[in-house]
């Protein structure tokens, strides 16, 4: 593989969004039964939202052609025009999506800091803000996030996520759960989906990153909610007619890629060690599943330069910040893919920017 730009790239881990369908899931889209989803009509999407309800523990899904989507859907159904959700300030619904949920549905926002993304239940408890009637927005909607993206990948602890739901409950406030690689935090914790999907009134789910489909998402909640749902998504002008061929990719990614991700999680790792070898780059506790940052901070590197240089050597990565590096493993990044890129970047470290081989080519 080459970018735009010609260098050779030897492992690509920008995003698990990169992943490409398979020959056997390209074969199961050829064959797909279809029918008009806006019509509620085509079966394998009706299949495939039966199967990923029952996944989760939940009446019924609503798939989605991408997991923004579902999140905006999920706040829109529990936040009226001028209410607030709370949520964590690195939250991909917050930083990430664009501002949607106030272009789109009126909704404000307000955001407690956590310890990189890991969910510490008494934060959004002490901001949540309940029976202000005239005088200040009330709080809607909490928004957990689990495995959170910008905070590395991290594993939000069921417990924790079981005590905001318990309070929220109590209050009358909705959860919405971004749970876009929730299929991560089962295979790495054992815990059960439907466990954590208890935990909130909605849940998203994404089929496109390590579960390798080319496109899709769902959202799952009551009945009541999904037929709601429905609706929003057609006004939102997303709704989609024989979209069975997407259905069965997501079909055949759950039947075959969701143990794979133990894969993903071991080579993230064997490279977050050697890394963190050399230097103070890499938290091994918070390397829990297919992503790894690496905090520049106490290097010379800038968090640029670093991605220039590795690219450089055919390695791709996602500069989050200026001192900060995301690296994501996903089904296209095999064992010698993560072997030449730990190599990459492992050089890297020892040799530091100012290397007169900081820029080479070869692995």
């Amino acid at each position: 593989m080459t970018t735009s730009s010609g260098p050779a790239i030897v492992a690509d881990l920008l995003s698990d969004t990169l992943t490409r369908p398979v020959p056997a899931m390209r074969a199961a889209m050829a064959a797909a039964e279809v029918g008009d989803d806006v019509f509620g009509e085509d079966p394998t999407v009706r299949r495939l939202e039966a199967r990923v309800a029952e996944l989760l523990g939940h009446e019924a899904a609503l798939f989605t052609p991408t997991g923004s989507l579902a999140n905006q859907l999920g706040m829109r159904l529990h936040v009226s025009p001028g209410e607030e959700i709370i949520a964590d300030s690195l939250a991909h619904v917050v930083r990430a999506e664009l501002g949607a949920a106030a272009v789109f549905s009126g909704i404000t926002s307000r955001t407690w800091v956590s310890r990189g993304g890991l969910l510490d239940p008494a934060a959004p408890l002490d901001l949540m803000a309940v029976g202000g009637g005239p005088y200040q927005v009330g709080t809607a909607c909490v928004v957990l996030e689990n495995t959170h993206n910008f905070g590395g990948g991290v594993i939000q602890p069921l417990a924790a996520m079981e005590q905001v739901a318990a309070v929220c409950r109590a209050a009358g406030v909705r959860v919405h759960l971004d749970g876009a690689r929730l299929w991560n935090a089962h295979v790495a914790s054992g815990v059960p989906l439907a466990a954590y999907a208890r935990c909130a009134d909605t849940v998203s789910v994404c089929l496109s990153k390590g579960l390798g489909a080319p496109i899709g998402s769902l959202l799952v909640g009551s009945a009541e909610a999904m037929r709601e749902a429905r609706v929003w998504r057609k006004r939102y002008g997303a709704g989609m007619r024989q979209v069975g061929i997407l259905a069965a990719a997501g079909l055949y990614a759950l039947d075959h890629h969701i143990e794979r991700l133990a894969e993903d999680h071991a080579r993230t790792r064997r490279c977050a060690e050697a890394l963190a070898a050399v230097a103070p780059v890499v938290d091994l506790d918070r390397v829990q599943t297919n992503i790894l940052v690496l905090d520049l901070s106490d290097t010379d590197w800038q968090a640029t330069a670093f991605v220039e240089a590795a690219l450089r050597r055919g390695v791709r990565g996602y500069a989050m910040g200026a001192r900060q590096v995301r690296l994501v493993w996903h089904l296209d990044v095999d064992d010698a893919a993560t072997h030449a890129a730990t190599e990459v970047l492992r050089r890297l470290l020892v040799e530091g920017p100012g290397s007169a081989t900081a820029g080479a080519t070869e692995p």
